[in-house]
């Protein structure tokens, strides 16, 4: 869902492990023609899109080129403008692109479509050893780091304050180098959302271990329920994290690989037919891909299928 790597944005080609400038669109396509954007270092979207391009060209024939970006936001935006790109998405930013709100400002994107099912997104804090903060209400007056400005956690997190009726101060970057602050204690607390558990938050207990994780009260879920309907309630089982002693209380949301109306029939059919095909996604595709199944589409409520994806999910027997 997040990540912004401010050293630039590179293309990462499937396969080979390059970094290339991107010069403009033509150096930015795999041999098929396709990119799919994905987020930042330190970010879950960035080696899942690797994975995912790894796989596909083996598994379908499919060649893309993966790239580097700002996360959801900038995702969708792309996806938008070109037939030939695809992204990794946050369905709740899914949701404000095709509405036009927040941040996409009424401009509504009328272009997206969903292919596949990636992974739940659930939202926790870490806190630095040696802090007493243990509740989002301690963050009062606090700086905490929220991913890129004006990523979708950013959003999320400013909600969240509205309703826990704190004042925190926002620190955005990239998961990587939040992590960085979080353990150098430059920032008292970070925000993250991606699969469990949260890679910038493994990161941060591997370099500080005694590194405290935590997420909602009740009130606050229901809070954030009542604003954000496409989330649901989660809890990360106790031992997810280090220093975890219970369970952890949250909410969360789906994740989906997205593409352009435009995209090609077959192509979009081949892209999902393959991902649903995987036989064990985590092996195949990458250690974040479990939720890949067939079964778990029916999770989109939000965008509107690509006839490609419907027709490979029907074979599965699944209707969306």
């Amino acid at each position: 869902m997040s990540g912004f790597s401010r050293r630039g944005f590179g293309v990462f080609l499937a396969g080979s492990g390059a970094v290339l400038a991107l010069g403009g669109p033509a150096s930015a396509q795999g041999a098929d023609g396709l990119i799919i954007y994905t987020a930042g270092q330190g970010s879950a979207f960035l080696p899942y899109g690797q994975g995912l391009g790894r796989y596909l060209e083996a598994a379908a024939g499919v060649k893309l080129a993966v790239a580097e970006s700002k996360g959801s936001v900038e995702n969708v935006g792309k996806i938008e403008e070109s037939a030939n790109a695809l992204g990794t998405v946050f369905l709740g930013t899914a949701n404000e692109a095709l509405n036009g709100l927040a941040w996409a400002n009424g401009k509504r994107h009328t272009k997206l479509r969903a292919l596949a099912p990636m992974y739940e997104t659930s939202f926790q804090i870490a806190v630095p050893g040696g802090s007493a903060i243990r509740n989002v209400k301690a963050l009062d007056g606090k700086s905490v780091g929220i991913g890129p400005a004006g990523g979708p956690a950013e959003g999320y997190f400013k909600a969240l304050a509205e309703i826990a009726g704190i004042a925190p101060k926002l620190v955005a970057g990239s998961p990587a180098d939040l992590a960085k602050k979080l353990v150098t204690k430059e920032i008292d607390a970070l925000w993250q959302g991606a699969i469990v558990p949260i890679p910038s938050l493994v990161a941060v207990q591997k370099d500080d271990t005694g590194a405290v994780i935590f997420g909602l009260s009740d009130a606050e879920v229901e809070g954030m329920l009542k604003r954000f309907p496409f989330m649901a309630k989660t809890e990360v089982a106790a031992g997810t994290y280090a220093n975890q002693s219970a369970a952890v209380k949250s909410i969360s949301a789906w994740n989906f690989v997205l593409a352009n109306a435009d995209l090609p029939e077959e192509t979009a059919y081949r892209i999902t037919r393959a991902m649903i095909s995987a036989q064990v996604p985590e092996r195949e595709i990458h250690a974040f891909a479990k939720g890949v199944g067939a079964q778990n589409a029916t999770a989109n409520r939000i965008v509107p299928f690509h006839p490609g994806a419907v027709r490979a999910l029907k074979e599965r027997g699944v209707s969306v």
